[in-house]
């Protein structure tokens, strides 16, 4: 549900999404999460309370997974979700229902996150809940024995722990990446730097995370 009131926000950043419409007007699915049927994008838009809600509740998984991985605390995460969604009513206006909406709702996740960093009120211990994704450490980890992997619970805690000790920025991107399944344009466009920037801190990144696994994981 949509608070009708609340705080002043600050402005949702404008980001290029990619993707595309199939030639009967759907919008073309991306990654883990479907893109919602063209109707329902067309009707948040235009503020139907309706399609809202089947569009929040559509991404709210997306949104509550990337925030609680960014953050690594479920209270902030839950709080940061809702924020989100508000700011995704307040500009509904700028979705474009031709588009996947993934990365613009990553960018708006990702701005508040940052912004939560900047004001000192964040500090992420390094202990933090998990949530079962072995799908993720699998990824960041690149082990080829899934069936072996998917039932090493300790490994999956320890490839969050890893995530929890990378600064934030580093954090940002493998996640963005890895998780979110984000390209190196989309994340340079939402972290406003040059594709190559973007490209060199996630190689940085993925190898810090590399050796904090390393010594965990022996």
């Amino acid at each position: 549900m949509v608070p009708s009131s609340g705080p002043t926000q600050p402005p949702v950043p404008t980001v290029s999404l990619p993707g595309g419409a199939t030639p009967d007007g759907e919008v073309r699915s991306r990654g883990a999460t479907p893109v919602p049927p063209r109707t329902v994008l067309e009707g948040v838009r235009a503020r139907a309370p309706e399609a809202l809600g089947a569009f929040f509740d559509h991404y709210f998984g997306l949104v509550f997974g990337l925030s609680f991985r960014l953050l690594g605390d479920r209270t902030q995460a839950e709080d940061l979700t809702q924020e989100v969604f508000y700011k995704v009513h307040r500009a509904a206006h700028r979705l474009d229902p031709n588009r996947d909406p993934a990365p613009w709702i990553t960018a708006i996740v990702y701005n508040a996150c940052r912004d939560l960093w900047r004001s000192g009120a964040h500090r992420m211990g390094r202990k933090s809940d998990t949530i079962d994704d072995p799908a993720i450490a699998l990824r960041l980890t690149g082990d080829n024995e899934p069936e072996r992997d998917l039932l090493a619970r300790e490994r999956e805690r320890l490839v969050q722990e890893a995530l929890g000790e990378l600064p934030e920025e580093a954090r940002a991107i493998v996640l963005m990446h890895d998780y979110q399944g984000l390209g190196h344009t989309e994340i340079a466009e939402i972290m406003g730097v040059e594709h190559a920037a973007a490209r060199k801190r996630y190689s940085r990144a993925l190898a810090a995370l590399g050796r904090l696994l390393k010594e965990k994981l022996r």
